[in-house]
């Protein structure tokens, strides 16, 4: 039976009108976000996921009271079925849908649906999106004389009021998901391959977020410095942001310290206000001037904004930090070179004085495929690296046979495997900072880890 891609039967801006949705794949970070936010505008939510296992965006939806079902004892009647992108059409909750002739729709179908009815500000980019939603996000809520967001964030994260006009959204790029989306805003923060068991080079990606700017309506702030994003045509207003001399937004008198970052903001060649942020390396600036250069657009008061923008701590799964006496573990999103290089770039900044020592979980074997020189390289800025074996849920290793986690580990300079059943290992390590990067299960050793490091006996 096909699947119905249907318009959406009931009010989903708000709850007077209640309708009733099942969520499969629930716990993934944009569905379990977007339970939430349909929780918050009054309709009923119930969710469906696989894994029964513990998960870090359950936490919102237990707060909020949504039920999850593992296997298939919720009788469906007339719900509206979403589905993450994650799960096949021939997943038996799906065949289960399809054979009741239930209205069904993929996420990104669903969130497009939200982008229509309310005033959306889309942030996208291969990197530094969810960071610079969360900022976007907190900081409009912080100020007192801007209307109110709801916001949808990748870790997780959802809220809505529906008296709220505003809607502030994570867009990602993958599969070209972003195009079902109609903001009147949007924020690039930066363009690059990958998404490489898609795309088929760089110039389709840059194709992707050319064909995501003209269905923008009124405003697209971006990354100016990124060459690839200077490769893109605007109809409507752009406003480039970064730290060379030909953007409209710069940072100058640039202050990196154990305590995080300090800088100077100019538009067109006049300064505006200094920031502080308490969050860490340079590629943190650049998210806060994104989210600096849309709030001054809209006329917000730069003083305002530097007072709530200093209130960030970050977004889940991004530089979160644990304290162990003179143990730092530090668990990040990071699964791009790019995005390694930047969080061990980042610790080295807060902790100049320890050892850094990295431990990835690689994903997908078409990454590790595309780009293994390319994250030894960024490895190799710790002092000492674990690396595991590649986990990769969408994929099968008959299609890469000579494709492992290997192809990195040669290439490390201080590196050696390690798996879940050695997590002792990292014990020799006294006074170090551990960074556990993946956007996969990485939190597996890390909680293992972290258990031994509270109940070892000192």
């Amino acid at each position: 039976m096909m699947m119905k891609d249907m318009v959406i039967i009931f009010h989903i801006k708000r709850g007077d009108s209640m309708g009733k949705y099942y969520l499969i794949g629930i716990k993934g970070s944009g569905m379990s976000s977007l339970a939430v936010i349909l929780n918050d505008l009054g309709h009923q939510v119930i969710g469906y996921d696989d894994d029964s296992k513990p998960k870090y965006t359950e936490e919102l939806l237990k707060l909020k009271n949504i039920p999850i079902h593992y296997n298939n004892e919720y009788q469906l009647t007339d719900e509206t079925v979403i589905y993450s992108p994650a799960f096949k059409l021939d997943h038996p909750e799906l065949k289960r849908s399809q054979e009741l002739g239930l209205n069904i729709l993929i996420y990104n179908k669903m969130l497009g649906e939200l982008t229509k009815i309310f005033s959306t500000t889309a942030i996208c980019g291969c990197h530094g999106k969810t960071t610079t939603t969360a900022l976007l996000a907190q900081t409009i809520n912080h100020l007192s004389d801007f209307p109110k967001t709801n916001y949808l964030i990748g870790d997780g994260t959802g809220y809505a009021n529906p008296d709220n006009k505003n809607l502030v959204i994570e867009a990602c790029e993958y599969q070209r998901h972003f195009l079902d989306y109609y903001p009147e805003n949007t924020i690039i923060t930066n363009i690059e391959l990958d998404h490489v068991d898609y795309y088929h080079d760089l110039d389709d990606i840059v194709s992707a977020y050319q064909s995501f700017v003209n269905q923008t309506k009124d405003l697209v702030i971006a990354c100016g410095d990124d060459e690839n994003i200077r490769k893109l045509s605007f109809k409507q207003k752009v406003i480039f942001y970064g730290f060379n001399d030909n953007n409209n937004v710069i940072a100058k008198n640039i202050n990196l310290t154990e305590t995080g970052s300090t800088f100077d903001c100019y538009i067109n060649n006049e300064f505006i206000h200094s920031f502080e942020l308490k969050i860490f390396g340079k590629h943190m600036i650049l998210n806060a001037l994104a989210v600096i250069s849309l709030l001054i657009e809209k006329n917000v008061n730069p003083d305002e904004i530097a007072t709530a923008i200093n209130l960030f701590q970050g977004a889940k799964r991004r530089f979160t930090v644990h304290n162990f006496d003179k143990i730092i573990t530090i668990n990040d999103y990071a699964h791009h070179h790019t995005e390694i290089k930047v969080t061990i770039e980042s610790a080295r900044q807060k902790y100049p004085d320890k050892e850094i020592v990295a431990i990835y979980l690689p994903n997908t074997f078409s990454r590790t495929k595309d780009f293994y020189h390319e994250e030894a390289a960024a490895l190799n800025l710790a002092d000492k690296v674990y690396i595991m074996d590649i986990k990769a849920d969408r994929e099968s290793q008959i299609d890469y046979p000579d494709i492992s986690s290997d192809l990195i580990l040669n290439e490390l300079n201080n590196g050696e495997k390690i798996s879940l059943n050695e997590v002792e290992k990292l014990l020799i390590h006294k006074n170090s900072v551990m960074i556990f990067m993946s956007c996969t299960s990485i939190y597996q050793i890390l909680e293992k880890y972290e258990y031994l490091l509270k109940n070892k006996s000192n």
